[in-house]
């Protein structure tokens, strides 16, 4: 797992085309907007969350968010225990983004 900046998400992101983006907040928050493309996966939904993991291609690069950055950066240290190739958690998740949410 690598913890990154929003400038950085963005640069990685607009120049990888093996990324996936995951958001693993509640559907509640989710509701405020996500960033564009997504994969929603509550990660409180423990047992959910895990089976879901294990649906998704390990060689993908991995986006990773929540609402502050405490979550995703659990989800990430999950995934890499699980196999995931690359993870990145978004420092300060969705309360310091700056961006569209949709």
């Amino acid at each position: 797992m690598k913890h990154i900046t929003q400038k950085e998400w963005e640069e990685l992101l607009s120049q990888d085309s093996n990324a996936v983006i995951l958001d693993v907040r509640t559907p509640e928050e989710q509701a405020q907007g996500i960033i564009k493309d997504a994969i929603c996966i509550d990660i409180y939904k423990t047992e959910e969350f895990l089976s879901e993991l294990e649906k998704l291609d390990k060689s993908k690069n991995y986006y990773v968010y929540c609402k502050a950055g405490g979550r995703s950066a659990n989800a990430c240290e999950v995934m890499d225990q699980m196999g995931f190739s690359k993870t990145y958690n978004l420092l300060g998740g969705t309360s310091l983004w700056t961006g569209e949410l949709i």
